[in-house]
């Protein structure tokens, strides 16, 4: 099989049974450098089985995982970072040291280590808890050391499952900003989650699955784009004439204001300029599909894939 060579991290055909059960049908996932990418579906789709191959925890039935253009091996894994949906840190261990053990795992020296802890608990608001035991951290503070264990040896790769479960804004946003910042330094990430709406802002690019199978992907600005449930909405009464030969039809209109569908090759501008002709627009906006809308058409408002 020829080595795929269109992103860092690739995911080839990849696919699963546990006994009898498909869990993961034919898979493919390309992750670029520097991107953010969302391994996005709801619960049981297979998404945590996949993230466990990529790992190599799982050997798949079928396909591979590959990385820079070659099968990828536990040294090219040794140097990412994965913060796995059950959290796995030693409760009894004190935070600042188990960020400096992992560290060292993964081949820092000591002192680099105990830098690289410090700048994380810093950043993740944790700097006064660096000396606590994990058990005595609330359910939030201990999610966000458990961002730290997976970034303190400053991974090529960071793969977060579920990074946002349970968690309040304030926790929300500090883990946002970092893992950001990691992009921004040249890492590449990938979130896998089922709060699909939750991501949206973050992921430059999708892979959908439901059922293990990959039912939509693209970049997120063109899916949006492209989607025929693009709306303009206007705060005026909008006359169906005004809008012949335009790829637009009115979805509504009254005296409060108009509700009118743009096609998939719809300028909005061109449609609001003509709208704006003919009635003078105070307030207008372009509504495009959550990412959960779009879940929705593409498996035709079907239920999703049933728990794992």
């Amino acid at each position: 099989m020829p080595a795929p060579s269109d992103g860092a991290l690739v995911v080839d055909g990849v696919s699963h049974r546990f006994g009898d059960r498909l869990v993961l049908d034919g898979v493919d996932l390309v992750v670029p450098s520097g991107r953010v990418i969302g391994l996005l579906g709801p619960n049981g789709a297979g998404k945590t089985t996949l993230m466990r191959i990529v790992f190599g925890v799982i050997e798949p039935d079928a396909g591979g995982v590959w990385w820079r253009g070659r099968a990828s091996t536990g040294e090219d894994r040794s140097r990412w970072g994965y913060m796995p949906q059950e959290r796995g840190l030693y409760r009894e261990m004190r935070v600042h040291d188990q960020l400096v053990w992992i560290a060292r795992l993964h081949g820092l020296d000591r002192c680099a280590a105990a830098d690289r802890a410090d700048d994380l608990l810093e950043r993740l608001g944790l700097a006064d808890r660096r000396g606590d035991q994990v058990q005595k951290l609330s359910g939030g503070m201990a999610q966000r050391v458990q961002l730290a264990a997976a970034m303190v040896h400053q991974p090529e790769l960071l793969v977060l499952d579920e990074p946002f479960s349970g968690l309040d804004p304030t926790a929300v946003e500090f883990l946002t900003a970092v893992v950001l910042d990691h992009v921004a330094a040249g890492g590449t990430l990938v979130f896998s989650s089922h709060q699909l709406d939750l991501v949206e802002g973050l992921c430059e690019s999708i892979t959908m699955i439901d059922a293990g199978r990959v039912v939509l992907e693209g970049d997120v600005a063109t899916l949006k784009r492209e989607s025929p449930d693009r709306h303009l909405r206007v705060d005026a009464e909008v006359d169906p004439a005004w809008l012949v030969g335009l790829p637009a039809e009115l979805e509504s209109a009254d005296h409060r204001g108009s509700r009118v569908r743009l096609g998939v090759d719809a300028d909005p501008v061109e449609v609001l300029d003509a709208i704006r002709r003919r009635a003078v627009i105070a307030d207008f906006a372009v509504e495009t599909p959550s990412l959960s809308e779009l879940f929705l058409d593409a498996i035709g408002g079907a239920p999703v894939g049933a728990e794992r």
